[in-house]
C-alpha cells in the first residue's frame, strides 16, 4: 500500500480519513480509506460499500458517526470511480468490463484490511450499487457478522419499460459496439448534482446534506462520475437478474427502503427481505434514495437500526 489523497473541506474540524493505494489482483489500481477510532478500543470494523457514481469523502460524516459508536471503517472506490482507476479513456461514464470485475475490490479491500489489522468482528455496510456488490461478496464468502443495506441495488426501476426490454435493448447497442456510450436521458457526462436541485432530485430531501454534495462536485470534480454506459446497464440488470435467483445468505440482515425511492426496484428488495430468514426490514417514510444523507431522523432512524444489529451479533 502506498499513501493516496483525500480531500477535506477547508476549515472543516472532521478527522480527515487515511486513504492508500492499491491494486487488484487484476491490476487495478485502487484507492482504500480508513477511519480509525481515536479513543478506545474499536468494537469491529465496519466494511463500506458505497454507490455508483460515490467515492470516500461523501462517506466521512458516516464514517465519523461509526467512530463514535466504536467502530474502524475502511471502504475502497470502485473501479472506474472516485479516485480508482477509471476504466475508459472518457473519464466521465460510469463503466465496467464485468460487473463480477467488482469482487476483485472486494478481495483487495478484504486484504487491506486484514493487512491494517483492523479489529474483528467485522461488519457490512452498503448502499445502493454497493449492496448488488455486497450480496454477491457474501455468497462468495466474505466474512461479516451482518449486513446493513440502504436501498439496495437488487433490481433497477424502470419508469416506463420492464427492465428485461432494457437489459436486451442494451445488449443489442453493445454488440453494435456502441457498449461505450452513456445511455439518454442521464445526464452524459455531468454529474447528477450539477444539474439537480433539492426539491427535484432523487437523492435526499435534506437541504444540508444536499448542499454538501453540490459544494463536493464543484471543489473536487476529479471524483464525480456522469451517467452509466450502456455496457455498464446490461451488466448490472444481467447482475440483478442472477442474483434473485440465489438463495438468502446465513447472516443477520437489515434493509432499509424509503417511501419515495426511485432508483433501485422496490419490489426486488421486498421480495429478498421476505425470503432472507430473520431479516429486519426498515420502511423510511417520507425517504428518498440515500437515507444515510437524509433528515436527521430518518438517517437516524437506520442507523440506529444498524448499530443495533451490529452490537446483538456482536
Amino acid at each position: 500500500m502506498t499513501p493516496a489523497p483525500f480531500h477535506s473541506f477547508p476549515g472543516t474540524d472532521e478527522i480527515p480519513a487515511e486513504a492508500f493505494r492499491v491494486t487488484a489482483d487484476d491490476g487495478i489500481s485502487l484507492r482504500i480509506a480508513l477511519w480509525r477510532r481515536v479513543q478506545g478500543a474499536p468494537s469491529g470494523t465496519v466494511l463500506l460499500f458505497t454507490g455508483r457514481t460515490e467515492y470516500a469523502e461523501k462517506y466521512a460524516p458516516v464514517a465519523l458517526d461509526l467512530n463514535q459508536a466504536g467502530y474502524a471503517v475502511i471502504t475502497v472506490d470502485w473501479r472506474g470511480q472516485g479516485l480508482s482507476q477509471r476504466l475508459m479513456d472518457d473519464l466521465r461514464p460510469g463503466h465496467v468490463g464485468r460487473f463480477s470485475d467488482y469482487q476483485h475490490d472486494v478481495v483487495a479491500l478484504a486484504a487491506a484490511a486484514l493487512e491494517l489489522d483492523l479489529p474483528k468482528p467485522w461488519y457490512m455496510l452498503a448502499h445502493s450499487m454497493g449492496g448488488c456488490i455486497g450480496l454477491e461478496a457474501l455468497h462468495n464468502g466474505l466474512e461479516v457478522r451482518a449486513a446493513a443495506f440502504s436501498a439496495p441495488m437488487w433490481g433497477i426501476q424502470m419508469a416506463t419499460v420492464p427492465s428485461w426490454f432494457t437489459r436486451r435493448l442494451a445488449m443489442a447497442i453493445d454488440k453494435l459496439g456502441l457498449g461505450r456510450r452513456t445511455t439518454p436521458g442521464n445526464g452524459g457526462s455531468t454529474t447528477y448534482v450539477t444539474r439537480a436541485g433539492l426539491e427535484t432530485n432523487v437523492l435526499t430531501s435534506d437541504g444540508l446534506n444536499w448542499a454538501r454534495l453540490v459544494a463536493e462536485a464543484a471543489l473536487w470534480p476529479e471524483l464525480t462520475l456522469g451517467g452509466a454506459t450502456f455496457h455498464w446497464v446490461c451488466e448490472a440488470l444481467e447482475e440483478c437478474e442472477r442474483l434473485a435467483r440465489l438463495p438468502s445468505p446465513d447472516l443477520p440482515m437489515l434493509v432499509s427502503l424509503g417511501t419515495l425511492e426511485s432508483v433501485v426496484s422496490s419490489a426486488a428488495i421486498g421480495k429478498r427481505a421476505a425470503d432472507w430468514p430473520g431479516a429486519r426490514f426498515l420502511n423510511i417514510p417520507g425517504g428518498k434514495h440515500e437515507v444515510l444523507f437524509e433528515t436527521p431522523p430518518r438517517r437516524e432512524a437506520f442507523l440506529s437500526a444498524a448499530l443495533q444489529l451490529f452490537a446483538e451479533t456482536a
